[in-house]
């Protein structure tokens, strides 16, 4: 995964664009094939709400709090000081560009945690609000492909000639987790006893798909690409909610966990934690780093132990 994104990335696709329209599918797709199984099999849509909970919440607080901790999330480019000053100025107009789009796909988790949460005020999620939550991510993903093009023409680039074989090879990767996750829900299905078991399909779930995530994250973190980070995180998060709780629901109404509350309000304070740090400070401090870190603790808490 990483080998064809670095690819992209050298043909010319930025950073928040692979954050945003490629590296989420990489990412989440485990998280949407998931659903599409349970939905097929009949299983709880109650698993489905606890694994979307689960990713985002892990995404936004331990996968984005760690690597700010061990490196740092400022985005400093070594030796800037040997730049020119034409460089410098593209440099910083080049950051600038990535911290609007990074508060603007916050505001999108903004959004779309909020509509989950009116929509599932009645502790279920039925058909038609599955048609809203497909709806709004399609718009979100039309806005972004419009606006990569848009961006393609003012550069006057086009695409790499790769880039169909590319997304075949992430169509490949993709049909390897379907089989894997296919055997994995039957698997966990038929254990009833002890901590791996059906009981806890939601979590167990949640917890293996966020792990290419969490590569990724460790992966670009290490690098100095906070903005790859960043959307990344935040992009699978787009992929869970609002489009794999909206696909279940397509096919059979979801009631809510007993924790479900409180998780979408640990994710909206965090999605407002990261906005806040984003345009106050540009970056995001280490202290906000434990915070986030210690967060992902009450998460735990709330929904296994208590």
């Amino acid at each position: 995964m990483i080998w064809r994104l670095e690819a992209m990335n050298a043909s010319g696709l930025e950073g928040t664009v692979l954050g945003t329209l490629v590296m989420p599918y990489c990412s989440g797709m485990g998280n949407l094939i998931f659903a599409f199984v349970l939905a097929t099999k009949g299983g709880p849509g109650a698993e489905v709400l606890t694994n979307c909970l689960v990713n985002n919440v892990t995404n936004l607080t331990l996968l984005i709090g760690l690597p700010t901790l061990i490196w740092g999330m400022n985005g400093e480019a070594d030796g800037k000081s040997k730049a020119s000053k034409k460089q410098q100025q593209k440099v910083n107009q080049e950051r600038r560009i990535n911290r609007l789009s990074m508060l603007l796909t916050l505001t999108a988790v903004l959004f779309f945690t909020g509509a989950v949460w009116a929509l599932a005020r009645r502790g279920r999620v039925d058909f038609f609000d599955g048609l809203v939550l497909v709806g709004l991510f399609l718009f979100w993903q039309c806005f972004h492909v419009f606006d990569v093009l848009k961006g393609q023409v003012r550069a006057n680039k086009s695409f790499s000639w790769m880039l169909p074989v590319d997304l075949a090879l992430l169509a490949l990767g993709a049909y390897v987790i379907y089989l894997s996750t296919d055997w994995l829900v039957d698997w966990i299905s038929k254990i009833h006893t002890g901590f791996i078991s059906a009981k806890y399909l939601g979590w167990l779930s949640g917890w293996l798909m966020v792990v290419p995530n969490g590569l990724l994250a460790f992966y670009y973190a290490r690098r100095g690409n906070p903005e790859v980070v960043y959307t990344s995180q935040v992009g699978d998060g787009h992929i869970c909610i609002p489009l794999c709780i909206g696909i279940y629901a397509l096919y059979r109404p979801i009631q809510a966990p007993p924790f479900f509350q409180t998780g979408l309000m640990i994710l909206l304070a965090a999605a407002v934690l990261h906005f806040a740090a984003i345009a106050i400070f540009g970056r995001l401090p280490r202290l906000i780093g434990w915070l986030l870190t210690a967060a992902y603790g009450v998460f735990l808490y709330t929904g296994l132990i208590k």
